[in-house]
């Protein structure tokens, strides 16, 4: 089985965690009873408590039978907590109040403590609320006081908490933009705090659950979110990451590397990590760009490339790029092949690309008429003659140069990786 959900789900909050379960229900990728058990299993850990009756009924074929005492438990709580609160709606709309918070955090707080009679309660209570409203699913709401929270509280746990908590109910209310900002914002202060805030171990914590935030963050960004993944993902920190915590995060690499034609130059590189890291972690994604760039083996990636579909269409992420990842991939295998050869049949160029002799000899020349390559048809031969591409003493140095960069950046990370392995040790020993 290639699906990743029970990978995925160590690393993502519980509310994102069962809306992948709830994709895999729809695929239909395991036994019925035993998904909607799982999903049993997370929906108790949340104040979803409808979903939860419904799960239950379903299972049991009756009401869950503490679903009215949750639900006036929860009521009494909400309630309690917003009393509490109501006061920051005033506070938030005080235009005074807002500047002397973005300028001075500490003592504008003071002020505002004596100004509206508040105490350290009820800013504690402010996250509190927000908590219980994201557990209770109302995620606009959740993150509006999570975001009054962040600007009132000076407790680096809780407002670190609280950005978690932002980010995620953006992103569960669907609010791609506001998303991206506060991911951008989580990862500035993942990247600044100190060693003294957070160990070695911890900082390789925070970076894991970073990297399959941006899953739900960036790949659904229309404008620059396979940009800033790509960016994210190949900086040595998180590379190194990706190796020693979640060596499944490169099928997402992979298919964001193939379908963003502005980054091909990274294939490369990628290939280079993919191949250090086979023995990890491969599946038909990654070993497509194994075949076409190390093996030159365009049978066995017209293979993967099948079995790729399926792993993709049964990919919460990944499904609304199907298409696009198989046609980025046949444009791949066919340039690839040219550069081998100077005369190819379309017959058996065809075959390798899965189509048949008419339906790939159109596609061929409009791969050929978009990258402007230099060939043409024979059509009396059925072939395609390629021109002569040689490369200028300026490109060969760039070709030859250009690796240099992010080989000194793998070499960081290997070292940085050890470290962590021995810090690791270390706190391993002392425990």
């Amino acid at each position: 089985m290639l699906d990743l959900t029970l990978n995925l789900i160590k690393f993502v909050d519980v509310h994102l965690g069962i809306k992948l379960i709830e994709f895999v229900e729809e695929k239909k990728l395991y036994n019925a009873n035993d998904l909607l058990n799982a999903k049993l299993t997370l929906l108790k850990k949340t104040k979803l408590l409808e979903k939860r009756n419904d799960v239950y009924q379903k299972l049991h074929a009756k009401p869950d039978p503490e679903f009215e005492k949750s639900k006036k438990v929860l009521g009494s709580a909400v309630a309690e907590l917003k009393a509490s609160t109501d006061v920051f709606e005033e506070i938030f709309q005080d235009e005074q109040a807002m500047a002397d918070l973005k300028n001075e955090k500490v003592s504008a707080v003071q002020f505002l403590m004596k100004d509206f009679d508040l105490k350290s309660e009820n800013i504690s209570n402010l996250y509190k609320y927000a908590a219980l409203l994201y557990q209770s699913g109302d995620y606009v709401a959740a993150a509006q006081f999570f975001d009054y929270f962040r600007q009132l509280s000076t407790d680096f746990e809780l407002c670190s908490s609280a950005l978690w908590g932002k980010l995620n109910s953006e992103i569960l209310a669907g609010n791609n933009e506001k998303a991206f900002s506060d991911f951008l914002l989580l990862k500035e202060s993942i990247e600044q705090t100190s060693s003294l805030q957070y160990s070695h171990l911890q900082q390789l914590e925070n970076r894991t659950w970073l990297l399959h935030a941006a899953l739900f963050v960036l790949l659904s960004h229309p404008k620059n979110g396979k940009d800033t993944l790509i960016d994210l993902f190949f900086q040595p920190q998180y590379i190194n990451t990706i190796q020693t915590s979640c060596p499944w995060i490169l099928r997402y690499l992979t298919l964001t590397v193939v379908t963003n034609k502005k980054r091909k130059n990274m294939l490369k590189d990628l290939v280079k990590i993919l191949k250090q890291e086979h023995h990890v972690f491969s599946d038909p994604i990654t070993d497509v760009l194994e075949c076409i760039f190390l093996d030159y083996n365009f049978e066995k990636a017209q293979v993967k490339l099948l079995e790729g579909e399926k792993v993709l269409e049964s990919d919460y992420f990944l499904h609304p790029f199907l298409n696009e990842f198989l046609n980025q991939a046949k444009i791949l295998i066919f340039e690839t092949y040219c550069r081998i050869y100077q005369n190819i049949g379309i017959k058996s160029l065809s075959e390798k690309l899965n189509f048949d002799e008419i339906e790939g000899e159109k596609w061929i020349v409009n791969v050929i008429r978009d990258a402007r390559m230099d060939a043409k048809i024979d059509a009396k031969t059925k072939t395609v003659i390629m021109g002569t591409q040689s490369q200028t003493i300026y490109q060969q140095v760039i070709e030859k140069t250009k690796s240099l960069s992010f080989k000194s950046s793998m070499l960081a990370a290997n070292i940085e990786k050890k470290e962590q392995e021995i810090a690791c040790r270390n706190q391993e020993i002392n425990a």
